[in-house]
């Protein structure tokens, strides 16, 4: 836990301290002999340091420098630092002395230039900010510098080329085995062109073998499932929303209005009211369409383990718990409102029955807001482009089925609770789940950036403490700002506090390794967990495919990959549900060599590796789960975790593949085929 102790204060420093504490400028100075060094300046606000590019394992994140590009030049040595500003100290919290800089420091790399025209490079630097009390994220700042940016002084020799049959020629094969091989970190990071194997080159451990998959029966992709249950959220989310003091009280007021207006003709005002439900529909439907038309596809793809995305939603969260709460009230412009109130009274028909809907969505918004939030993340975090809009469909569905059910049967309406304190509970109880929440979103990019702030213990004592304050809250000994006094605690808010106070507990075992089946999926991984006495987790004897797979060959067993990711709820479902069955676990440790792959693993590719999709387009392989994500693109044509593939040692499959299913029995007898075709061969 050496970095976790950091966690709150990051926390705080996203949510109210300055988010940019340090601010990088790069330029290019001539040095002569046709050598440019490339000087990056940090300045740093008082109070804050930034640590060296030299830190020990085991210490916080250092300075570092990634070249993604460098074109027309070669590096000369490594990133060097001025010692000006420059301090040691040592950390009690991580046992050792670590350099820092305050105020500024600046960082050297040298490089030779060889063809002025061709020049570019281009990379990022990430530094983590800290004072006494909180730390930033070493989050990434770009730096780019092309021929035009070289200083004009610059000279350089001119070099003889040579002549154009002497180039030689790119062989495909010899390109994909460079992908397969990781390289050892060069002084600096450089790009390579990597083109697919030919799918003759059997031999080859990254060539496709999609027909082959399917000739055995590749699983599908979990993505309709994954739809379904979206929109199930949307309902559940939509009902959710029915409970708050914004939204409760207009439905016997706006069913009345429609019962009112057609005292004579009780058939049209059915059909108004199905009509205004309809209108609801539209518009949270077409919600979830803009948010999709403003991140498109590619963006709603990244959210789910990007880290700027995921802390937003985090942040967002957060605000929307804090508000609803009790702290503020988040309201739109009363113009809004007026307007489309104004426009109802103007209009007649469909028309004026349309802006009636869409004066409920503003007026409320203050309630909705926060249950729309949390769905369009969880929607847009899904990584589909239809998600938003599907989600919004199940919201809106359940808002405007009892609009409808109530016009239809109006004498439902004298049996409807009254509006009271009770709705302010509801909208408390709705905060502390939000706040619940929001950790999920903070620990997705804290293991996938690997800062390490969110072990599993730390986001157990968290949730243990928010659901322990939520039964005492139900119960009455907590009392916040808005809430009325409670006479008596009725049965409902007893049940609801024994499940809060019951979960809080279920909770405790999993401090000391417990796996928490039931909320395995929200977890960080049980390797984050510092203290364990629990033995029954299944790990992976590699996170390497091509090491993975030498290994395989040299004891012949058989090799499962696992396509998994840190974002992925599914595959934990997977690993803490049926991997953890006596025999599966049995099979996968003494029969199989299990490597898993983490596809939205963010850390740094020694090399760059350009590579070209089958469709022809280029794409750069930055990171380790950049890899990953290309390997099963390529050589299985799936893109969606978790995935299981059963390999023999030249990389061919010796079985169907298999994707999200808890049946135990399905997934031994997935095992057991591929063991049985293994020996065959």
């Amino acid at each position: 836990m050496k970095r976790t102790f950091l966690l709150l204060v990051t926390i705080i420093s996203f949510l109210g301290l300055k988010a940019d504490p340090i601010g990088w400028s790069f330029r290019l100075d001539d040095k002569g002999n046709g050598e440019v060094d490339f000087v990056a300046t940090v300045n740093i606000d008082d109070g804050w340091y930034i640590y060296d590019s030299e830190v020990p394992d085991g210490g916080p994140n250092p300075t570092t420098f990634a070249f993604d590009e460098v074109k027309g030049a070669t590096a000369v040595g490594k990133v060097k630092f001025d010692k000006k500003n420059h301090e040691t100290h040592y950390y009690k919290e991580f046992s050792m002395n670590i350099g820092i800089f305050k105020n500024q420091a600046v960082f050297t790399q040298r490089f030779k230039v060889t063809d002025k025209a061709a020049f570019s490079l281009k990379g990022d630097v990430r530094a983590q900010a800290c004072t006494d009390q909180t730390c930033t994220p070493p989050l990434p700042f770009d730096f780019e510098f092309s021929a035009k940016d070289l200083p004009k002084t610059l000279t350089v020799a001119a070099v003889q080329a040579k002549p154009a049959e002497e180039t030689p020629k790119a062989d495909d094969t010899k390109a994909a085995n460079e992908l397969a091989t990781t390289a050892k970190e060069p002084e600096t990071t450089t790009t390579t062109t990597v083109t697919p194997a030919p799918t003759d080159t059997k031999s080859d451990l990254w060539t496709p073998v999609i027909k082959e998959l399917n000739d055995y029966g590749a699983a599908g992709s979990t993505k309709d499932m994954t739809l379904i249950y979206i929109f199930f959220m949307g309902m559940v989310g939509g009902f959710v929303a029915l409970l708050t003091p914004c939204v409760w009280p207009m439905i016997p007021m706006t069913v009345s209005f429609f019962l009112k207006r057609n005292k004579k003709n009780k058939g049209k005002a059915i059909r108004e009211a199905m009509t205004y439900g309809l209108g609801i529909i539209i518009i949270y439907v077409s919600l979830g369409l803009i948010i999709t038309a403003i991140f498109g596809a590619g963006a709603l793809n990244d959210m789910a383990t990007s880290a700027l995305f995921n802390l937003i939603f985090f942040a967002l969260l957060v605000v929307f718990a804090i508000s609803f709460l009790g702290a503020f009230e988040l309201t739109l412009p009363s113009s809004w409102t007026n307007k489309m109130d104004s426009k109802a009274d103007s209009t007649t028909g469909i028309i004026s029955i349309f802006f009636m809907a869409f004066t409920l969505a503003l007026v409320s918004f203050s309630c909705t807001g926060p249950v729309i939030g949390i769905l369009l993340v969880d929607a847009a975090s899904s990584g589909s482009i239809v998600a938003p809009a599907i989600g919004m469909s199940g919201f809106a569905i359940a808002l405007a089925i009892p609009f409808t059910l109530f016009a239809i049967f109006p004498s439902w309406l004298e049996s409807m609770p009254k509006s009271g304190g009770w709705l302010n509970s509801v909208k408390v109880v709705l905060g502390f789940l939000e706040l619940a929440l929001a950790l999920k979103f903070f620990s997705v990019a804290d293991m996938a950036y690997g800062w390490g702030l969110l072990d599993r213990e730390v986001f157990l004592v968290l949730w243990i403490v928010i659901f322990a304050l939520l039964g005492l809250y139900l119960l009455g000994k907590l009392k916040l700002s808005h809430d009325s006094d409670l006479q008596y605690v009725s049965v409902p808010r007893v049940f609801l506090a024994i499940i809060s106070f019951a979960f809080a507990i279920y909770m405790i075992p999993g401090l000391w390794g417990a796996p928490l089946k039931s909320i395995s999926a929200f977890l960080p991984l049980p390797k984050t967990q510092d203290f364990s006495l629990y033995d029954g987790t299944v790990h992976a004897k590699f996170e390497d495919y091509d090491l993975g797979m030498a290994y395989a060959k040299s004891v012949n067993k058989p090799v499962m990959l696992d396509f998994t990711g840190y974002g992925c709820v599914n595959c934990r479902n997977m690993e803490n549900s049926v991997w953890i069955e006596p025999r599966v676990k049995g099979m996968l440790e003494d029969d199989y060599v299990l490597i898993t792959l983490i596809v939205d693993d963010k850390t740094r590719l020694p090399e760059v590796i350009e590579v070209t999709e089958e469709n022809g387009k280029k794409t750069k392989l930055k990171t380790i789960g950049d890899k990953w994500s290309y390997l099963q693109r390529h050589k299985f044509g799936m893109n969606s975790q978790p995935y299981y593939i059963l390999l023999n040692h030249e990389g061919m499959p010796i079985g169907p593949s298999y994707a999200y299913d808890k049946d135990v029995s399905k997934y031994i007898n997935f095992l057991q085929t591929g063991l049985d075709n293994f020996k065959k061969q």
